[in-house]
């Protein structure tokens, strides 16, 4: 049975009265996955913004298992060093991780944060040698829109990522570099020109689950 961890910044989480792409990837995974499965972290919560933390349970659909390793303002950086702890405490078998647009923003620059992906995956392996990872790259914002420096930054970033994931890569302990949604729009499919809406949520779910299909072949590809 594979144990499914997502692992992510603020557009992974989510806050409160939204579904998630976590959501819509389960239930696709629930209907092509074919085989037993189960989502595991050490999270439930979504963010609550009227608290700025992660205490709220209002999720649009609160039916399903909610199970996380994410965080509202937390990237590569601050995942690292939770990274084998959550890995060995949920027996963790594939991570779905979508993260970077934090740090690019506040934290690091594109070389720093591709070095920081390096220590994920060598703690992550750490843990459970035979790993595996779906990453996800940056989709730029609208901050990305107004100021070229930080747009520079993560096309960087992206490309330092498609190398890392391709030398990382190993036959025990695959990494894989998932496709940015094709018709991802931030003015249509976010609420704020960064964290995705429904629509979005469901393109991201996708993207994830067309690249897990495709250069493994799990589950399926997720029609929208």
């Amino acid at each position: 049975m594979l144990r499914f961890m997502f692992v992510g910044d603020s557009m992974t989480i989510g806050s409160a009265g939204e579904h998630t792409w976590r959501y819509w990837m389960w239930r696709h995974l629930c209907a092509a996955h074919g085989a037993p499965f189960k989502i595991v972290g050490p999270r439930e919560a979504l963010h609550d913004k009227a608290t700025d933390d992660a205490t709220s349970y209002e999720y649009a659909q609160p039916d399903f298992p909610r199970r996380h390793l994410a965080g509202w303002g937390e990237g590569w950086s601050h995942m690292t060093p939770l990274i084998a702890d959550a890995v060995t405490a949920h027996r963790a078998d594939v991570l779905m991780v979508s993260l970077g647009l934090i740090d690019l923003g506040f934290y690091t620059n594109a070389e720093q944060t591709a070095e920081n992906v390096r220590r994920f995956v060598a703690e992550a392996r750490s843990a459970n040698p035979r790993i595996a990872v779906a990453v996800l790259p940056v989709i730029p914002n609208a901050r990305a829109e107004t100021e070229p420096a930080f747009a520079a930054e993560v096309t960087r970033f992206n490309e330092l990522l498609a190398k890392t994931v391709a030398d990382l890569d190993t036959a025990s302990s695959a990494l894989l570099l998932a496709s940015p949604p094709p018709e991802y729009d931030i003015h249509l499919d976010t609420y704020d020109g960064t964290h995705p809406n429904e629509q979005g949520e469901r393109k991201l779910a996708a993207a994830f689950a067309g690249a897990m299909w495709e250069a493994w072949g799990v589950g399926g590809p997720l029609e929208l």
